[in-house]
């Protein structure tokens, strides 16, 4: 089939999937073929005649018509071979002859999206919507006001209270304190205001891409809030998508939006308003709601959002959530408190699978995304920026290390020496990504805690212990420590805590995210605990995972305890960020004559407990401002555990050969490892759709899954699957036999098979419609520019994310046994423009689920 033909198939496809009705100009014989495939879309309208389509020098390929039957859009259609944008000229005659101001040029495998009052042609991965254009048709961008407009410190304070300059409670300078607290007055600081003026800046230069690194405390929200208005109030955008990585901090961003933006422009989030979120001016979202199953481009068109922001933004756009970023057309703004020299200390070459090289390329790629190749963002306002501004506090990094701990992070690791039930020698080697998964210490956890306990910063106004966060290893893990922690907190307050001195906050533990919001108000199992008229939480300690770091607001935090190795510098400096606010405890007294007791009634330092060297790994000669000095070992008696094993240096005996073990628990308890080996028979397909029948009433008669899907909480509903349904003796599923059951040609994910089952996605999609998907991704990002080697860099693509020998053979360099290859053959790999023959597994390998192709 000629070049030509192909395309318009694949145009008339795209066009059809995104609703559109249109004419095809094309005359002649070769036209004939396609007739049938776009009779079902054509529509004629009479009035205007049959050479409704047709201009004064030529023909237009397609005339895409808005709701009112006129034109809108003009698509320039050129074969698979060639490059779209060399249509460019004649589309834009085409365009101004038919009086319209949107053009599309596509070769059926790469297309552009063109706004002809707005600059260059952005590369799309899908067709906008009829609906979409007509309203991004409304706006008139004007990027003169946008960097014109005055933007003020009370550029928010406006927008929330716009006489707020004319009240009495704000003219009188006693009274303007409490005035600005009781209205909630937001005024943007002088950095921040800095922020928007590079914005400004940056924009005026032509730039559409912006990144602000600004450390954690220093109100990224807030500016960005000043961000939106600007783009908003100039009619350079008509409708905002921001976008975060966590669940908590999407309804964080809701609540902050709401209160700073609410009397200007409405902010809804997505899930809770998937029928009329385009009634909003704002719509927050996790990109993972969106990225799931590619939801993004059925849900949205390119051209639905003028401004895109991403929040924690290597995160956020991070791997193959890029994807969702670059869909849309339009401006887009990074946020992130991770600068990119973070790693500067760290001199070595990592390895591909070092999370430090991981951390490094997405960082990398982050200012990549955002047109800031040369390294420096559009705007940076860093930690110590805030603490010399006063803004922000510096931790007092606290060294801790035990024996076992020391020996983990030691080059060597932890050499185990032992005799099993069998009385062979056994042994292992564990190092600090041991801790709590393989390598389990009851004694070292204790000690942990006793430390902390004797060493953290206590309550100033009541002399309690002071409001600490310690992240675990695991749900297991924090479970654990609780239970320690709750023991010595008794021994420590007797009569004061009934089992709610530490709590655990993880995602398996019911109104996790409630009990998170109650801490940082102060009344998590209570408040007042020691002093009925100081209101602070009962509950003193939370320990948790995953959760309390990106976003999370507690500004009385005074301890926070590392008590499991941390390889992503991300993750670090979130976690550390959430003690560096500033804070007045006797704000929090019911009495504020009270607090003229109080000596020291401002928070000006916070203690970070590091047990397993994290500053180092990340600075190799980082200076500590305390040294625990840790109790040796002095028998069985003292230090059960650690002393058991803490012989690690004995020399490997003559003799029996030793047993490797995989995992090891130091106070007994051996853990029994199981195979199990199942011989498949073919049930035939009515069985097997009674099977998946049978585990959908299994699940939705689950309350705990049905809880869990409806609160979005698809990790702690997923844990609990994994632990309760799946693969129990009564009905054995697995994901697998489910997989069979739904008749489809790929690996399901848990999540997607619940989606599924609670009517949020229609139906499986097929390993044919992911590699489309997919290879979209790919070119939105890698943007292709040799437009005739894109067939073949496909083919490439499918045939490495499909074929495990295609995968040896790339990886292996063996090149030439592509010749005997029957999925892929040599002159398949020789139409591979060389560049793209290492990009596409690069690629593929970073971003790409390959278990989802192969099975």
């Amino acid at each position: 089939m000629p070049k030509e033909a192909q395309a318009r198939i694949k145009i008339n496809k795209l066009l059809a999937d995104a609703g559109w009705r249109f004419f095809d100009d094309a005359s002649g014989p070769a036209n004939v073929r396609l007739e049938s495939h776009i009779k079902l879309t054509r529509r004629k309208i009479d009035s205007m005649g049959d050479d409704f389509e047709q201009v004064t020098h030529g023909f237009v390929d397609f005339l895409l018509l808005g709701e009112n039957g006129r034109p809108l859009l003009v698509l320039e259609a050129k074969a698979e071979n060639k490059d779209p944008l060399i249509g460019k000229e004649q589309a834009r005659t085409y365009a101004y002859n038919q009086n319209c101001r949107f053009v599309i040029l596509s070769n059926g495998n790469l297309h552009y999206f063109w706004d002809l009052e707005s600059g260059n042609p952005h590369l799309i991965t899908s067709f906008p919507r009829q609906e979409s254009v007509t309203s991004y048709a409304q706006r008139r961008s004007n990027p003169r006001r946008l960097y014109e407009e005055v933007v003020a410190n009370d550029y928010i304070a406006l927008t929330q209270l716009p006489t707020y300059a004319s009240e009495a409670g704000w003219k009188n300078e006693l009274e303007r304190e409490d005035f600005i607290r009781a209205n909630r007055l937001r005024f943007l600081r002088k950095y921040q205001l800095q922020a928007i003026e590079a914005l400004q800046a940056a924009a005026k230069a032509g730039q559409d891409r912006y990144l602000f690194e600004m450390a954690t405390g220093t109100g990224k929200t807030l500016t960005a809030a000043a961000v939106i208005k600007l783009f908003l109030r100039t009619g350079n955008a008509r409708r905002v998508l921001f976008l975060v990585d966590r669940l908590e901090l999407e309804s964080q961003a809701y609540k902050a939006f709401r209160d700073l933006l609410a009397n200007d422009y409405q902010t809804v989030i997505y899930k809770e308003n998937r029928d009329d979120w385009r009634r909003a001016e704002i719509v927050v979202s996790t990109v993972q709601s969106l990225l799931f199953n590619n939801k993004y481009q059925g849900l949205f068109s390119p051209t639905d959002f003028d401004l895109v922001i991403s929040d924690e933004a290597h995160r956020s756009i991070g791997g193959n959530a890029r994807a969702v970023f670059d869909y849309f057309i339009g401006y887009k703004l990074g946020l992130t408190a991770t600068p990119k020299d973070y790693l500067k200390h760290y001199d070595q070459t990592p390895g591909r699978n070092d999370p430090r090289e991981t951390e490094r390329r997405l960082l990398l790629d982050t200012y990549r995304t955002f047109g800031c190749e040369s390294g420096q963002p559009t705007f940076r306002y860093s930690l110590q920026d805030g603490v010399r501004d006063g803004y922000l506090i510096n931790p007092l990094v606290v060294d801790a290390r035990t024996e076992i701990t020391t020996k983990l992070l030691s080059d060597r690791g932890l050499l185990v020496d032992f005799i099993d039930e069998e009385g062979r020698e056994a042994g292992g080697v564990f190092t600090q990504t041991s801790f709590e998964k393989r390598f389990f210490s009851e004694a070292t956890n204790r000690l942990f805690c006793k430390l902390f306990l004797q060493n953290a910063l206590r309550d100033p106004v009541s002399g309690e212990m002071g409001k600490s966060i310690i992240f675990a290893v695991s749900q297991h893990h924090a479970s654990k420590l609780v239970q320690i922690l709750n023991e010595f907190g008794d021994q420590m307050y007797p009569g004061k805590y009934r089992s709610d001195f530490a709590v655990q906050v993880t995602s398996l533990i019911p109104d996790a995210q409630q009990m998170s919001i109650n801490f940082a108000n102060n009344n998590l199992m209570g408040s007042g605990n020691f002093n009925r008229d100081y209101l602070t939480s009962k509950a003193r300690i939370c320990v948790t995972v995953g959760m309390m770091t990106t976003g999370y607001d507690c500004t009385d935090l005074l301890n926070l305890g590392l008590f499991r190795p941390i390889f992503s510098p991300t993750d670090f400096i979130q976690i550390k960020g959430r003690g560096t606010r500033k804070h007045t405890f006797t704000d929090q007294l019911r009495d504020e004559e009270l607090g003229e007791q109080i000596e020291e009634p401002e928070k000006t330092a916070y203690k970070l407990f590091d047990f397993f060297a994290t500053c180092e790994y990340f600075e190799e000669d980082y200076q500590y401002d305390a040294v625990l000095e840790l109790p040796k070992t002095q028998g069985r008696e003292d230090f059960t555990v650690d002393a058991a094993l803490a012989e690690d240096e004995a020399q490997e005996q003559p003799g029996a050969p030793k047993k490797t073990v995989s995992t090891y628990e130091y106070l007994g308890g051996d853990a029994l490892l199981t195979m199990e080996v199942e011989q498949i028979e073919h049930p035939g397909m009515k069985i097997d759709r009674m099977f998946f029948q049978q585990f959908e009433e299994a699940v939705k008669a689950d309350p705990i899954i049905v809880e869990g899907v409806e609160q979005g909480q698809w990790e702690r509903v997923k844990d609990y699957m994994r632990r309760e349904v799946l693969n129990k003796p009564e009905a054995y599923y697995t994901l697998d036999k489910l997989r069979r059951a739904a008749g489809v040609d790929r690996r399901l994910d848990l999540r997607e098979i619940l989606e599924h089952i609670f009517g949020m996605i229609p139906r499986f999609k097929t390993r044919a419609e992911l590699l489309d998907e997919e290879f979209s991704k790919f070119v939105a990002d890698i943007k292709p520019t040799e437009a005739q080697a894109i067939p073949a860099i496909r083919a490439y693509f499918n045939a490495y994310l499909t074929s495990k020998e295609v995968q040896r053979i790339v990886d292996a360099g063996t090149f030439a046994e592509f010749a005997t290859n029957p999925v892929f053959s040599m002159n398949d790999f020789g139409a591979v423009p060389a560049k793209y023959r290492k990009l596409v597994p690069e690629y593929i390998k970073d971003y790409v689920s390959l278990n989802t192709f192969i099975h």
